[in-house]
């Protein structure tokens, strides 16, 4: 019986550990308003008992906002995955008679024309309460419950001030495709009798993890690239307010305990003010207060950093407000023994809960101070633009039209002030010309974000940093942009939206052949809406020049031609179906008169080489990295519309490789590929099948005899007498790591990989210290970097003689067939499209290699 007893006691205790009522987590000595639902009647459990799934997430929102006269619900759009992103916007019922009112005197404090007329002794704070933008680190989302449900029934005059006070956008889940597959995860494996084990595998995801949108992006870098469809919905609602304070509710490793910001002191990037730190650090003082009431540990000015601007953290600290980044030691499932002894996840919804009540504490304490800050801040911004050098950037490409909007529209999503060009301009070697080209004046309020997106660093305070070191934008996308040092004005109204891109095809009926140039973004995508119609396409290794309607027209190397005479349907049937392939792409097609060239080869050469339909296979799974697999997914399905099948490493073997013409291996450590499967890899190869590798899958295949190529290691001398202290021991290794700095490489433009770049200088991101020898072939490294190749971001010394003169891309041959391995990521989170074209020809034009 006692044993009975005991076994008993042990497991009300776990259970319990899993499963507590809303009085384990809510502020005691509050009256809750009985109209207003718990979480529990909704959801069906108790916060904590489960991983609350997206759709209950949303249930409960929309339930509040019918419940409660302090919310309303705030639709932002759908995900990939179809689910609702929402926002619930909280505020007193008074302040909801008047929000729109409140809005836009708020916004009026962004103004610097008009700001000083703002009186701020009333005027609420605004405060965006945002959780789980990585979806497997689920406390914060489930957090959110308790926060609405808080917000909704909470009575008193401390509630009631804080609502007069403050208006709250309460984000229940930055990222609901991540947070639905990982709760269906943890959920699916939870015992009733609670397993704590850190070897079961409720705490461990199969490949790729809940961490991730549908694409496989960590949405916590897209806030300044917002190349995803919920960073988009969620920027649009931001600008519309402004918030003062931005809350990101993160997990770490599970032996930790809990950290607030502020992160390291010397890893903050220079364009933040200092008053940003000072004010982080007095909400701070509020997050320690409470945590010590419930007596939870915590940390801070260790280990995380405010320097990249594409994290929701940070993103703010160049928009007038202050982000906080929580991170909460992680349960990954319901119970789970760590060093500090079992974790609950519970526990660690109440440390999210309780940070979020501190917040809000802080927001009504520091109310005067925030809004003042904001209004000073956008007024500052405005002298130090008067003060900088350059008065504004000139940007735009006449031959890829697709990328100059792409990056307007990115732009614009932050509501930077753009004009067209009204008239030509010659600076640096760069012509500049109406209708293709832009202009941002630098004195505006945006200024900060123009400064980010545009400036090249070198010098840091620090050597480690938590994220990428530099991200230039014209460079990432390989945009031709200069620097305009005198005034400007303009009488031009500034761009509200971008045209939608025009495509036209030029020339008279009846058509010997088509041509379309290669240099257009877009292209693979209307190249594949060809072959998918079955039409026979040809590409030009030589370049030639044809007559149209009596002008002469020059094509370079990658022209794609459409031969009438060999298509099975002709006439205004080819016409059409070429018209359609081009339409919306910024891509434009030529009516050839005639198959003889008024210079170079004619028509009917074999220096057109017939082109393949790409039927694609990329390596996915366990052995590979989810986000290079995931970026590259997402270019050739959102960008192209090019079909990809995804097949895990183990999987290969028992596959049939013979359907693919191309196989793409992102970086991975490969581990997992037997013998077998390398063999059987190696003979689809020499078969004439085309390979391509990315970053580590590069080395792999060189150790594995797939290739040739050799890597350098970097030069790690150092002096031997020096004694450093014992502290400092993992900052010295970490400082060698290649966060993420920009490179200048020099292409090949005749060679198939370099078709369609027009200037042979490209910008290529690296984050990894793999340094690859040229290849000894003569042709066999159409891309190099060159000899000073740092053009942004921090580089180790012992770096700097190694990566110059090395290769960024070397090809090899193996039978018939070629391996391209591409040191580096072309791809980097779908906004390097200044490489993405390179990817794309290894894909079209990779068997052409000779």
């Amino acid at each position: 019986m006692k044993k009975f007893n005991l076994f008993f006691a042990l497991f009300l205790i776990g259970y319990f550990a899993q499963s507590q009522d809303l009085s384990y987590y809510l502020p005691k000595n509050v009256v809750y308003n009985s109209a207003i639902p718990t979480p529990a009647n909704i959801i069906g459990h108790e916060v904590g008992e489960w991983h609350v799934t997206h759709d209950r997430l949303v249930q409960y929102a929309k339930t509040v906002d019918q419940a409660s006269d302090r919310m309303i619900l705030k639709p932002l759009g759908l995900t990939n995955e179809g689910r609702q992103q929402l926002a619930l916007i909280i505020t007193s019922p008074e302040n909801h008679q008047k929000l729109e009112q409140i809005r836009l005197q708020h916004l009026a404090l962004s103004n610097p024309d008009n700001s000083n007329s703002m009186n701020t002794d009333d005027m609420p704070v605004v405060v965006w309460m945002g959780y789980s933008i990585h979806g497997n680190e689920s406390s914060g989302a489930n957090a959110s419950l308790l926060a609405m449900y808080y917000l909704a029934a909470a009575q008193g005059s401390a509630v009631d001030a804080l609502l007069k006070n403050t208006v709250i956008i309460l984000d229940p889940s930055f990222n609901p495709d991540g947070l639905n597959r990982f709760a269906s995860w943890v959920n699916m494996h939870k015992s009733f009798t609670p397993v704590s084990d850190p070897n079961a595998r409720e705490f461990n995801e199969v490949w790729p993890g809940g961490r991730f949108n549908h694409y496989w992006f960590d949405l916590n870098r897209d806030w300044l690239p917002a190349q995803h469809k919920e960073s988009r919905n969620r920027l649009a609602l931001y600008h519309q307010w402004k918030p003062n304070i931005l809350t990101d509710h993160h997990e770490m490793g599970s032996n930790s305990s809990f950290f607030f910001q502020p992160g390291v002191p010397s890893r903050v990037n220079p364009n933040t003010p200092h008053k940003n730190q000072e004010l982080t650090a007095a909400i701070g003082n509020y997050h320690a207060k409470f945590l010590d009431s419930i007596g939870s540990m915590y940390f801070t000015k260790e280990g995380y950093d405010d320097f990249y601007y594409g994290k929701g953290s940070t993103y703010p600290d160049i928009n007038g407000a202050v982000g906080i980044l929580f991170e909460q030691a992680s349960s990954r499932g319901h119970l789970q023994e760590t060093e500090n002894g079992l974790l609950s996840f519970p526990f660690t919804i109440r440390n999210q809960f309780t940070t979020t009540l501190s917040t809000l504490a802080a927001a009504n304490g520091l109310r005067k101070q925030m809004l003042n800050y904001q209004r000073s801040f956008f007024k500052e911004t405005i002298k130090e633009a008067e003060s900088f050098p350059v008065k504004a950037f000139v940007f735009g490409d006449a031959q890829d039209k697709a990328k100059t909007n792409i990056f307007i529209e990115m732009l614009l999503r932050h509501e930077v002030d753009i004009y067209p060009l009204q008239s030509e301009m010659a600076i640096d070697g760069k012509s500049f010309k109406p209708g293709s080209a832009f202009v941002i004046p630098t004195a505006q309020k945006q200024f900060k974000i123009i400064k980010t997106v545009f400036e090249k660093t070198f010098n840091y305070k620090d050597s480690l940093f938590y994220d990428v070191t530099a991200w230039t934008m014209p460079l990432a996308f390989g945009l031709p942009y200069a620097e305009i040092k005198t005034p400007v004005s303009f009488n031009n109204a500034k761009l509200v939206s971008i045209e939608p891109l025009k495509s036209n095809l030029h020339g008279s009926k009846n058509a010997y052949a088509y041509a379309i140039k290669w240099n257009e973004y877009y292209c693979p995508k209307v190249l594949y809406r060809l072959q998918e119609k079955g039409i026979k396409t040809k590409v030009a290794s030589k370049v030639f020049k044809m007559l149209i309607n009596n002008k002469e027209e020059a094509f370079d190397y990658g022209t794609i031609v459409i031969p009438s005479g060999i298509q099975s349907i002709g006439g205004e049937a080819l016409e059409s179906v070429i018209k359609e392939a081009i339409a919306e792409t910024g891509v434009d097609a030529y009516a050839l008169p005639s198959g003889f060239a008024a210079d170079g080869i004619d028509i009917g050469s074999n220096s057109f080489v017939h082109l393949k339909k790409p039927a694609v296979m990329m390596f996915g799974g366990v052995g590979t990295s989810a986000t290079d697999v995931g970026e590259i997914w997402h270019l050739m399905d959102t960008r192209f519309n090019v079909p990809v099948s995804i097949v895990d490493v183990d999987r290969f073997g028992s596959i049939n490789a013979d359907r693919y013409n191309v196989i793409i291996m992102p970086s991975g450590s490969y581990n997992n590929l037997n013998k077998n499967a390398q063999d059987k890899l190696k003979d689809w190869i020499g078969a004439g099948g085309t390979l391509i590798a990315t970053e580590d899958a590069t080395k792999w295949l060189s150790t594995n005899g797939f290739t040739k190529t050799l890597f350098k290691s970097g030069d790690d001398k150092r002096d031997t007498t020096l004694q450093l202290p014992y502290f400092l021991r993992s900052d010295e290794t970490r400082a060698k790591d290649m966060a993420g700095s920009l490179f200048e490489a020099k292409v090949d433009l005749t060679h198939p990989l370099g078709y369609g770049y027009t200037n042979s200088s490209v910008t290529i991101f690296k984050s990894n210290t793999l340094f690859m020898d040229k290849n000894n072939g003569a042709y066999d490294s159409p891309v190099m970097y060159t000899d000073q190749p740092l053009q942004s971001g921090y580089l180790y010394r012992g770096y700097k003689n190694v990566v110059k003169n090395t290769a960024a891309i070397n090809v090899d041959n193996i039978g018939r067939g070629r391996v391209i391995s591409m040191v580096d990521n072309l791809n980097f989170r779908a906004f390097w499209l200044g490489t993405s074209k390179m990817f794309m020809n290894a894909i079209y034009f990779g068997n052409l290699i000779r």
